[in-house]
């Protein structure tokens, strides 16, 4: 599955629990659920096969740092708190953030993209700008940021 895609699936995920208070599991699977019936991004080809494992990894992922995740972006939030955010952009971050500071399968400028990019299709109008300002100052500092988390 590409990446992209599972960045997608994962924030809905990620989105199922915060508003549903729904596990995990219960999130992941309902998603993937609607977007096999929806087909919305043609995910019959044979290339697009959706692989849940990608999409949990991501999701158990950020859930797991997600307190250390949400200390990071205030940080960089700067004028804004976390709970001011809209839950799309939050979970959209956060899940860069995971993918930034705890993961080295991907470089760091192609995470911010591909978040940019989800801020634009499913946030408001400003989203897209946004975001690339917090995760853009972030990335500035994204070696001392991963030093510090693996001494945590």
């Amino acid at each position: 599955m590409r990446r992209r895609l599972a960045r997608e699936l994962a924030v809905q995920s990620l989105y199922q629990i915060e508003m549903n208070e729904a596990t995990a599991a219960d999130a992941i699977a309902h998603v993937i659920e609607e977007a096999r019936t929806e087909d919305e991004a043609q995910l019959t080809r044979e290339r697009d096969q959706i692989a849940p494992h990608e999409v949990v990894e991501l999701v158990e992922g950020t859930m797991q740092h997600k307190r250390q995740i949400d200390g990071l972006l205030s940080d960089y939030l700067k004028g804004w708190q976390m709970d001011r955010l809209s839950k799309v952009d939050r979970e959209i971050m956060r899940l860069a953030t995971y993918e930034m500071v705890f993961r080295e399968d991907v470089p760091p400028k192609v995470v911010v993209n591909e978040a940019i990019e989800m801020a634009k299709n499913f946030g408001t109008e400003e989203s897209g700008k946004f975001v690339n300002g917090v995760l853009g100052k972030m990335i500035k500092d994204l070696e001392t940021i991963r030093s510090r988390s693996s001494e945590a």
